[in-house]
């Protein structure tokens, strides 16, 4: 059998060829195994079925919060609103303490929920899947609010 060698893949232009598809910001947190909250910006956020409640994210694991994400039982997924790039950039910095400064509570898991984000969703895990370089996160949906903010 004949085979031919794949083409390689430059995965520089193939993350920007990613990136031409427009999504909303989103944040991702949880905490870690001593109850500090983690979390971080992410894109890559879809839902998957309505019955049962689920919804998926991706989690680098090269981002310093993959461990907190891999070993935790909940999460929440918050959509920003288009008034919270400063979030959004605090979210996506290297920054030692991202909560500080970030107004948030707790609703149902215990995940941190980003107060006046555009819409939240409070997870337990569903299922992690390994993918690459990142972690596939399927999350239940436990619980859900959302305002009028554009």
């Amino acid at each position: 059998m004949l085979t031919t060698p794949q083409p390689t893949i430059d995965p520089i232009a193939l993350r920007r060829a990613f990136g031409t598809f427009v999504t909303g910001v989103t944040v991702i947190t949880t905490r870690d195994a001593d109850g500090t909250p983690r979390g971080m910006t992410a894109n890559s956020f879809t839902s998957v079925s309505l019955d049962p409640p689920l919804l998926l994210v991706c989690v680098g694991k090269a981002a310093a919060s993959y461990a907190a994400f891999n070993a935790s039982d909940s999460f929440a997924v918050n959509l920003l609103h288009e008034g919270q790039t400063d979030v959004s950039a605090v979210f996506a910095s290297k920054a030692h303490d991202k909560f500080g400064s970030i107004s948030h509570d707790r609703v149902h898991t215990g995940a941190p929920i980003l107060n006046e984000c555009l819409t939240w969703f409070d997870c337990t895990v569903h299922n992690r899947v390994d993918a690459g370089d990142h972690a596939v996160l399927i999350g239940a949906v436990q619980a859900f609010g959302t305002s009028p903010s554009a």
